[in-house]
């Protein structure tokens, strides 16, 4: 396998003069936190401003020439998938950047490709005005999203994790995990705003286009966050002894083929869950509901800020049972919710409301722990890249298309397909729990 000095980002001289000049500084768990939190925000962040516009902009911007606003949805979250199809592609090139050029100078581009996509929507004409081209840019930024978000792939929270007490893991997993939430509440509190005091016509017209432009905002100051604990003695150290080195895609798929496999499904009840606490509710209540929407972005805010402390709590939960146990009873709690969610639905607006709440909590006690779950088995020199590649596949078969079939399956079907569909996943992270634990007591 390559070695680092040969490939890796401490061949870099301005990297390794930077780890130098703070070799005196060690940094702390909290500082690495800190900088994850951020980090992953800004990412998630990017993501549902996005996905919010997927339903409240771009089926009226985009899309006006479908015969109703479902179908126009449903192109919409077509669209939406994309960037999940994009992202393991932008893995594997902005790792051979990484080996060829350095992590700073990967994370730069990858940032500002990310930023710089989803700022670019902001400025999208609509289809009265330039035609099918809209959909086309649309297209566009969104695979932009996406492919950069493969390169946003840092290492800290590896970092994290390897500086955390043996007894205090699940604790540690669970930190990165907040930026989602946190990232959801920002893009839904900055939407509602302005669709709650615009007019219909306004906000088609220049409201929607705010939160877009702060994405590259914070996706600046998320830069410098990273940038400075890249640049620390222990991410140094760590590129030294290869637990973070970026290694060839290929190689790591010969030697940890079947557990990129297995990590793929392990956490498939958590992310095919993610969305439709998100994204679908928003999508179901704006065809079919009477809430006004703006009083529910506020009811989806609420939920995150539930789905924070329960992130919060399973990191203490997963540090008394155990990492494997906490998802598995996760699974199980999600397939309940399964049956129990599609009634909330279809109870009207304080059911509606509810199945957000509460599914954010299940949520955030699975999704805690779920990432934290990806890197366990990977050799050292592996674990960067794996676990990379293993997150990319999994948020693409949990999640990617989760609010299209979603929205598909209920509108045609009725809402106990949305059931069915989450059931699969808790279905699949089971098994995949009890494959990888046969495959450990066999070696």
């Amino acid at each position: 396998m390559a070695t680092a000095s040969h490939y890796g980002p401490s061949s870099s001289s301005l990297e390794r003069d930077a780890r130098r000049i703070h070799d005196d500084k060690p940094v702390s768990p909290g500082s690495i936190a800190i900088g994850v939190v951020i980090g992953r925000m800004s990412e998630f962040f990017d993501f549902f401003v996005y996905g919010l516009a997927s339903v409240l902009v771009f089926p009226q911007l985009v899309f006006p020439f479908a015969p109703d606003r479902l179908t126009a949805t449903l192109y919409s979250f077509a669209i939406f998938s994309l960037a999940f199809l994009a992202r393991p592609v932008g893995s594997v090139v902005f790792m051979t950047i990484d080996r060829m050029y350095g992590r700073g100078t990967k994370l730069t581009i990858a940032l500002f490709l990310l930023g710089g996509s989803t700022a670019s929507i902001a400025f999208l004409p609509g289809y009265e005005e330039i035609g099918a081209w809209s959909i086309a840019l649309l297209a566009l930024f969104r695979l932009g999203q996406g492919f950069a978000l493969g390169g946003a792939w840092d290492g800290l929270a590896s970092l994290l994790a390897l500086n955390a007490p043996p007894n205090h893991r699940g604790w540690y997993a669970m930190i990165p995990q907040l930026g989602a939430p946190i990232g959801f509440a920002l893009a839904s509190t900055l939407f509602g705003y302005f669709v709650a005091n615009l007019s219909s016509e306004d906000f088609l017209s220049w409201g929607w286009r705010y939160p877009f432009f702060v994405a590259f905002a914070i996706n600046v100051v998320a830069l410098f966050a990273r940038l400075r604990l890249v640049m620390t003695k222990e991410f140094g150290t760590l590129l030294e002894q290869h637990e973070l080195e970026a290694a060839p895609i290929l190689e790591v798929l010969r030697v940890h083929g079947r557990d990129i496999l297995i990590g793929a499904f392990v956490p498939l009840a958590s992310f095919a869950m993610f969305h439709l606490v998100t994204i679908f509710p928003l999508g179901w209540m704006s065809l079919y509901g009477n809430q006004p929407i703006g009083t529910f972005m506020v009811v989806q805010v609420i939920g995150a800020m539930v789905g924070v402390l329960a992130i919060i709590a399973s990191g203490l939960i997963a540090d008394r049972i155990g990492r494997r146990a906490q998802l598995a009873i996760c699974a199980v709690i999600i397939a309940v919710f399964s049956f129990i969610g599609p009634i909330l639905i279809a109870s009207g607006n304080n059911g509606h409301d509810a199945f957000v709440i509460i599914g954010f909590g299940v949520l955030g006690l699975s999704f805690g722990q779920a990432t934290g779950s990806i890197s366990s088995r990977f050799g050292r020199g592996y674990r960067y890249t794996g676990a990379a590649f293993t997150s990319d596949l999994a948020w693409l078969v949990g999640a990617g298309f989760a609010p299209l079939v979603a929205l598909s399956l209920s509108s045609r079907f009725g809402l106990t397909f949305v059931g069915y569909y989450l059931l699969s996943g808790a279905v699949c992270t089971l098994a995949a729990l009890a494959f990888s634990k046969a495959l450990e007591q066999r070696e």
